[in-house]
């Protein structure tokens, strides 16, 4: 037996006005201080008043949340007991949020704790809305909760099905100034995460075709909505609609490979998650492709997306090559190399790496698990360039 979660989703022009029809006392805005600045928050909050729900805002977010950030901002609900918590911002703000939930209905609750098996109450306190302004986590949608341990510079791939948001507002108007750095990054994040997704060992008949439609729309419009912007609303908001269903996908059918290395490079390095997962990619469908006969879904993948597809070879070929193209075509680095990272540097580092990637939920969703000196060589490779088949 298993489950599909997805919560209510209200999408396109003026979905945001649908936080003026929420009922309550009062809503906890979390989100972060350069959204605050932009004027983004005052307009979710205007909304929000519109209903009559009294606002507190909780801006110190930071990219890459940490477990002290969290229990702060658990006791910043715990203070002002909101009954509706508003999560406005990209996957780091929504995750933390998420979090900040689940202590604030159990508030003895190590964070590092947070799992799917136990029952923590969350809507006995409040419900939760999250609020996108960037196109590529999905966070709004999945029950994922992906946290920094700085003390072991660990990114901790947390979760439980309850923390599932309530209602997500897929507005793309939240997402039509987004810079063009930020907007590859997570582009390629929602791109791998519909492409692990299809992939992962857990996938299902309910997840595919949501994984599918999020790469092609990627495919299509990642490369118009980083060159136009806001001049291509159409790229925009189908850019936005691929992140959530990219999200939904991947939510219900887990990750891979190349987000378990990811999360290493992203702790280690500090390296933005979407370039991350993204660097590791390619190279991990290559390394995937070399495993067990039929163990991956190559062909089926590039069948849909209109490439090569003849065998699990040739696809893989023909996928890894579409992949790195848009990465050039969002003049993203194709190797760890070229995203500024030393040999030196890595060669320290690739103890921790190996372990962390080794001990990541998603690396074991992966059609092909590397063991430690696979692993090592898969580093070296994303390093260098060196893509095998």
């Amino acid at each position: 037996m298993w489950y599909f979660a997805s919560p209510l989703i209200v999408y396109g022009e003026d979905a945001l006005s649908h936080l003026a029809t929420l009922e309550g006392r009062r809503a906890a805005l979390i989100t972060d201080a350069h959204l605050v600045a932009l004027g983004y928050a005052e307009k979710v909050a205007d909304f929000l008043r519109q209903g009559g729900l009294e606002v507190v805002f909780y801006d110190r977010v930071e990219p890459e949340p940490s477990l002290e950030l969290v229990k702060e901002g658990a006791e910043f609900l715990l203070t002002h007991s909101p009954d509706w918590i508003v999560a406005l911002g990209g996957g780091s703000v929504i995750d933390a949020a998420k979090a900040m939930w689940i202590l604030y209905a159990q508030p003895d609750l190590d964070p590092e704790a947070i799992n799917p098996i136990e029952r923590f109450n969350l809507r006995a306190k409040a419900r939760f809305v999250a609020v996108p302004t960037t196109s590529g986590t999905g966070s709004e949608v999945t029950w994922a909760i992906v946290l920094t341990n700085r003390t072991e510079r660990r990114k901790l791939g947390l979760g439980s099905r309850e923390a599932i948001a309530d209602i997500a507002i897929v507005d793309p108007a939240m997402v039509m100034d987004l810079p063009p750095r930020l907007t590859a990054d997570t582009g390629l994040d929602a791109l791998t995460h519909a492409i692990e997704g299809f992939t992962s060992t857990y996938h299902n008949d309910f997840t595919d075709g949501l994984c599918l439609k999020a790469a092609q729309l990627v495919f299509e419009n990642l490369p118009r909505a980083y060159r136009y912007g806001k001049d291509d609303i159409e790229a925009r908001a189908h850019m936005h609609y691929a992140a959530t269903l990219a999200g939904l996908g991947f939510g219900n059918a887990m990750a891979a490979l190349a987000h378990g290395i990811g999360h290493a490079l992203g702790a280690i390095f500090h390296l933005p998650h979407g370039r991350a997962v993204a660097l590791a990619l390619p190279y991990t469908i290559a390394y995937c492709v070399q495993g067990a006969s039929g163990s991956t879904r190559y062909a089926e993948l590039a069948y849909h997306l209109r490439l090569p597809s003849e065998n699990e070879q040739v696809a893989a070929k023909g996928l890894i090559e579409a992949v790195i193209e848009l990465m050039r075509q969002v003049e993203q680095p194709l190797t760890l190399a070229q995203a500024g990272i030393s040999q030196r540097d890595l060669v320290r580092e690739m103890p921790v790496l190996i372990d962390h990637t080794m001990n990541d939920t998603q690396t074991i969703m992966s059609p092909r698990v590397p063991d430690e000196s696979e692993l090592e060589t898969l580093l070296w490779q994303i390093y260098s360039g060196d893509i095998s088949l």
